[in-house]
């Protein structure tokens, strides 16, 4: 389904779907290493489906459980991505937006779904492990965070124009930019 200009249909939700799934997948690579040299015990999508909703996993085959983990993992990235994506354009131009996006992600489960569901995550002090997860959730906002009108290498932009759409911000992205008058784009 294309639009009158030809172009199809934006879809910020989706575009924040699938920047939320790639960020959890940076995450996961992060916990992984994290696990292994012993600043965390058990990531968190591990302990809420062991802990706080182990029901879902009875139908899941045991081989199967740490696939599922995953999933769940990166459809909740998913989730959190692609509201990102719905914040008003004003916020999302920000570089910032994404990381404090992160934190505030972070600090959601903290507080509340972790205590909530009664993870062991959420009892004692846990400093080194929090510091770990903090840092991954800014990775992750990171990730969400792009701006919107950040092209992809080879896109065309709205002129037909490598680059992606302008931003206006002198910043050189989308052939708008000082560097890209001087050379005549």
């Amino acid at each position: 389904m294309v639009d009158e200009t030809g172009a199809p249909p934006r879809r910020p939700w989706f575009r924040g779907a699938l920047r939320g799934v790639v960020g959890a997948m940076a995450m996961s690579g992060m916990r992984q290493v994290a696990v292994g040299v012993g600043a965390i015990e058990r990531t968190p999508p591990d302990a809420v489906l062991k802990e706080g909703v182990p029901l879902l996993l009875e139908s899941v085959p045991e081989h199967r459980r740490s696939a599922a983990v995953e999933l769940a993992h990166w459809g909740y990235g998913a989730t959190a991505g692609a509201a990102f994506a719905l914040l008003p354009a004003r916020l999302r131009r920000s570089r910032l937006t994404g990381p404090v996006y992160g934190v505030a992600v972070w600090g959601l489960f903290e507080v509340a779904v972790a205590p909530v569901l009664g993870l062991a995550h959420a009892r004692g002090s846990r400093p080194r492990e929090r510091w770990a997860l903090l840092i991954d959730h800014v990775v992750f906002g990171f990730v969400v965070g792009t701006p919107p009108e950040a092209g992809i290498a080879g896109s065309d932009g709205p002129d037909g124009e490598p680059g992606g759409e302008p931003r206006g911000d002198g910043s050189g992205a989308g052939g708008t930019g000082p560097e890209d008058r001087r050379r005549g784009a």
